[in-house]
């Protein structure tokens, strides 16, 4: 989840949701604030613990800051070096991932067209929006913080991808970098409010309209593909925390339209691979999920 975060376009609810713990995240999540109240302010820390699934939650916590920061900088390199094989593995993953999700419907019928549609477009939509930075202020942090772990959490939808549109990746990087406690608390506060707010509403929905839920995230997963399409066009350009130039608003092209834009070779063959290592990488993880599953699916 956390290689899947730094990556505008990828979401770390997608990798939630292919590798079997969304539900439980989502559960454990929503039993802090009560375990908090109930257990830890009255001293019973073991209890706040079991409550709260503080063990998952921990290992999932370390896995991601243990990620994030092994990882960050040799996707980003990868990213810069190879494109269009990082995001054609990326667009396997996220075609697999639609298909996984889309499994787990109870009972199909045209009703769920309308929800995916939906979230196919708003997704695109999404994608498609140009960045305009914002003026950094504590409370932009904490709204940033909220808007962006509300859409990591979501699958198909990129928190990174959202502090780039909202103009604040960079000023995000900025703090992480030079350890600015007072700004990355502020952000950190936002995120915990948002997290909190949207698990809590997911699961809501979750329990009471299951597959209309599913269909929805299915149609962000695909509207999300047209951000990690291999080939694109760039349009405008923007100044990451390293001072560089890099693409901020692109277009999909066709692979032959971009051997013919760029003049470089549109590596189709090696990017099909990729792709198909991606597929093949999210059935693999549901396979061993499926094998180390005790009982029936919940």
């Amino acid at each position: 989840m956390g290689a899947a975060d730094i990556v505008p376009g990828v979401s770390g609810g997608t990798i939630a949701f292919i590798t079997g713990i969304y539900f439980r995240l989502l559960e454990a999540i929503n039993a802090v604030p009560q375990a908090f109240f109930h257990h830890l302010i009255r001293g019973q820390m073991r209890q706040f613990w079991a409550a709260c699934d503080g063990t998952f939650l921990l290992c999932l916590l370390a896995g991601i800051l243990g990620s994030i920061a092994t990882l960050a900088s040799a996707i980003s390199h990868a990213l810069a070096t190879y494109p269009i094989l990082i995001w054609s593995f990326f667009f396997g993953l996220i075609v697999a991932s639609v298909w996984h999700v889309g499994r787990q419907v109870r009972r199909y019928g045209l009703l769920l067209l309308l929800p995916f549609s939906v979230g196919t477009v708003f997704a695109w939509w999404v994608t498609t929006l140009s960045g305009s930075p914002l003026s950094p202020s504590m409370p932009v942090y904490f709204g940033a913080g909220a808007l962006a772990i509300c859409a990591m959490i979501l699958p198909g939808i990129s928190g990174s991808f959202i502090l780039v549109i909202l103009g604040m990746y960079v000023p995000v990087l900025d703090a992480i970098r030079s350890l600015d406690l007072g700004i990355l608390g502020i952000f950190a506060v936002g995120c915990l409010v948002g997290l909190l707010s949207v698990a809590r509403l997911i699961t809501w929905a979750f329990h009471r309209y299951h597959d209309l839920v599913l269909a929805l995230l299915t149609g962000f997963m695909v509207g999300a593909l047209n951000k990690v399409w291999p080939w694109k066009e760039t349009l405008s350009w923007r100044t990451n925390s390293a001072g560089k130039q890099v693409p901020l608003n692109e277009a999909s092209i066709s692979p032959m339209g971009y051997a013919e834009l760029t003049g470089d070779e549109s590596q189709l063959l090696l990017a099909m691979t990729c792709a198909l290592a991606g597929l093949l990488l999210v059935l693999l993880v549901e396979w061993v999920g499926r094998k180390k599953q005790p009982g029936p699916a919940r």
